[in-house]
């Protein structure tokens, strides 16, 4: 999962939240120490949500279609793909207006947190923020500049635009695997946190 994911499986609580997103910019066991409870509960959860994600029969499925030209970056583009399903998926966001409501309502959650963010996470946050990475994720335009964020982060990658066509090549076929992926991720997830109503 990528940002607007991990978002969401963080179910409202704005601890959690924070944790979560910033999860991939933390490293390291004593560090988890230096921040309040939730928090450190929402970066474990990035890190399962991360494991899961990897191991999970439709991600696989969904990498091995980038795999070919991009090898250990496919996760990457697979990340940022099924953020563009979510976004789109009526289950969670019932139309552009609840997208907005929702990433409009994490950057002022985010906002209590920022003491605690890495430096890498708080340089990015305003431009996150500044731009709405995780509204613009709904339209195939958004989409196409997600996959140029991987290719400008990634230490061996210089082009994204075979990403995005093989996108637009396999786009049913890998939102199908976005659906098959995500009724189990939410579960997960929920069982992790203890939210009400999890099996």
């Amino acid at each position: 999962m990528n940002f607007l994911g991990h978002a969401l499986l963080s179910f409202g609580n704005a601890g959690i939240l924070a944790g979560n997103m910033m999860g991939d910019y933390v490293k390291g066991r004593l560090v988890l120490e230096t921040f309040p409870r939730d928090v450190k509960e929402g970066i474990l959860l990035h890190r399962k949500i991360d494991a899961y994600t990897d191991m999970h029969p439709a991600t696989i499925r969904a990498r091995n279609i980038f795999r070919p030209a991009y090898r250990l970056y496919s996760g990457a583009f697979v990340d940022a793909l099924f953020d563009h399903f979510l976004a789109n998926d009526p289950a969670y966001f019932s139309g552009d207006a609840a997208l907005l409501t929702f990433t409009r309502d994490l950057y002022r959650k985010l906002d209590a947190f920022t003491a605690y963010y890495p430096e890498r996470f708080s340089r990015m946050l305003p431009y996150m923020r500044e731009q709405n990475w995780l509204y613009h994720y709904r339209t195939l335009k958004g989409l196409r500049q997600a996959f140029e964020g991987v290719t400008r982060r990634a230490k061996y990658l210089s082009e994204s635009e075979q990403a995005y066509q093989l996108s637009v090549q396999y786009y049913y076929e890998l939102n199908q695997l976005y659906f098959d992926f995500m009724e189990d991720m939410i579960q997960y997830a929920k069982n992790q946190l203890k939210v009400p109503g999890a099996c």
